[in-house]
């Protein structure tokens, strides 16, 4: 039977001839009457327009479409995809030069502005600034770090017009530190008259922007320089008095400056605040700009821009009880409580590490873990709490306790919540109070240097700053300190 079926071809409009042999003449006759009318019947809508038509239905090729419908496809698709359509025919060959094609394109990749001036009297196509300009020089686009031992600046590749501009970002000099960032031109890529992207330095005290090179490998930028003038302009300087002045290892190296990638922390809605970038000016640390991340229990603030290495670790989930009425006005009452909290996670610290010595034992002796009642923290709120109250928390009254020094007395008198802190430097470690006052002022009193330290939110926007992966912006994170 199954020989049968293939030989027949199974759904042909006659049936199986063989079956049909072992029908008798009234039923054969009947079957060919019923195939006779369902002919008809499709020959009827056929006529007719129905859907029954066995007609088959004409081929179109996407060749066949209008020029005008061709150009709106082709300028919605990746400008990386159009050179492959170019070699498809003659036809798309010649669509592919139409300049709104790539105008669109530099405007939704890049984000250059429509009211550019009319390339056609500089020589330069929408195409030619695509092709020689934005995709060549795409990976350079973002935030960059300056890489030193010294100090540490912050460097923002963007789209400027018909060039592309890198700014170099310090912090504000203003007497408060809500003021933006000051930025200034480093170097510019600029295309000209038909011919390739140069690269031209802005720095110099007298010197006019002059020819430089730049060299990108995965997420290290290099700048090199053969000019010698730049003396107290470059991208490294800092302001101290009245003038510039810059660090004497840093001039013998401005030759070949060093960037490496930079990507802002990304938001999540447990986060206690909005993360992102935030200023400070310190006796100690100086000018400086720290960026503030939220990892489960706990939030970081390391410096980004500025001299030294630097990092504040804050445990979201000790949270330290004011006072009614206000913060503490007793500065000693407040450093034995947080002592108190500090002896707890020390505590902690010790007993997880002989919990993951014991484990490391069993496993290499491969004995099963006991069930034994194991040492256990206190409850905490967790971080998704902590998260909704900040928004919630009503502000009390803010002042500094007595005896606690600040270079910034222009703080805000209210704050909302507080938590235990640890300041990291290079050789030390030391608890405190982080305060967070609203959405863009924190604070920190170092307990041990009796110090207060106002962090501002910066208001200057970034472009091109979102990290591919939260496992490429983790890898980041873990090489600022390196």
């Amino acid at each position: 039977m199954e020989e049968c079926a293939r030989l027949c071809g199974v759904g042909s409009s006659r049936g199986c001839q063989c079956l049909q042999k072992r029908q008798r003449p009234a039923e054969m006759a009947a079957a060919e009457e019923k195939h006779l009318e369902a002919d008809a019947a499709a020959r009827c809508c056929a006529g007719s327009g129905g859907i029954a038509s066995p007609m088959p239905t004409p081929s179109c090729s996407l060749q066949d479409l209008p020029v005008e419908m061709l150009v709106d496809i082709f300028a919605s698709l990746p400008g990386t995809d159009l050179p492959g359509l170019a070699l498809a025919c003659t036809k798309f060959h010649h669509i592919l030069h139409i300049d709104s094609i790539w105008r669109r394109r530099c405007r939704e990749e890049y984000g250059v502005c429509e009211n550019l001036q009319n390339l056609e009297t500089i020589g330069i196509s929408y195409r030619e600034v695509y092709a020689k300009l934005l995709h060549p020089y795409r990976h350079i686009l973002g935030l960059w770090q300056l890489d030193t031992e010294g100090y540490r600046g912050l460097l923002n590749v963007v789209v400027d017009g018909l060039c592309i501009t890198g700014w170099t970002y310090m912090p504000s000099l203003d007497t408060h530190v809500d003021g933006p960032l000051q930025f200034e031109p480093s170097f510019r890529i600029c295309l000209r008259e038909r011919q390739s992207a140069t690269v031209e330095c802005m720095e110099g005290l007298h010197s006019r922007p002059h020819s430089c090179h730049l060299q990108i490998k995965k997420d290290r930028l290099t700048f090199q320089c053969k000019k010698t003038d730049h003396g107290k302009d470059s991208p490294t300087r800092l302001r101290r008095g009245g003038g510039w002045w810059l660090p004497q290892e840093d001039r013998q190296q401005y030759d070949c400056l060093t960037y490496r990638r930079l990507y802002l922390p990304p938001s999540h809605p447990d986060d206690l605040i909005r993360p992102g970038l935030f200023q400070c000016k310190d006796d100690n640390l100086g000018l400086m700009i720290a960026m503030l991340s939220f990892h489960g229990k706990y939030a970081w603030l390391k410096k980004v821009a500025g001299d030294l290495i630097w990092k504040l670790e804050i445990h979201l989930r000790r949270r330290i009880q004011l006072p009614d009425g206000g913060f503490f006005h007793d500065f000693d009452e407040l450093s034995l409580l947080v002592e108190e909290i500090d002896q707890q996670v020390i505590r902690e610290q010790q007993q997880q590490q002989q919990q993951q010595q014991q484990q490391q034992q069993q496993q290499e002796d491969g004995t099963e873990e006991s069930e034994g009642h194991g040492w256990q923290s206190p409850a905490q709120p967790s971080v998704r709490e902590s998260g909704a109250a900040a928004s919630e928390e009503q502000p009390v009254p803010f002042v500094l306790p007595v005896g606690v020094r600040s270079g910034d007395q222009n703080y805000p008198r209210t704050c909302r919540m507080c938590f235990y802190g640890m300041d990291f430097g290079i050789f030390y470690g030391f608890p405190g109070v982080f305060i967070l006052f609203d959405e863009d002022h924190l604070g920190f009193i170092h307990l041990h240097l009796k110090y207060f330290i106002l962090y501002s939110r910066v208001q200057n926007t970034f472009q091109n700053v979102e990290a591919p992966s939260p496992q490429a912006f983790l890898e980041m994170l873990s090489n600022i300190q390196s």
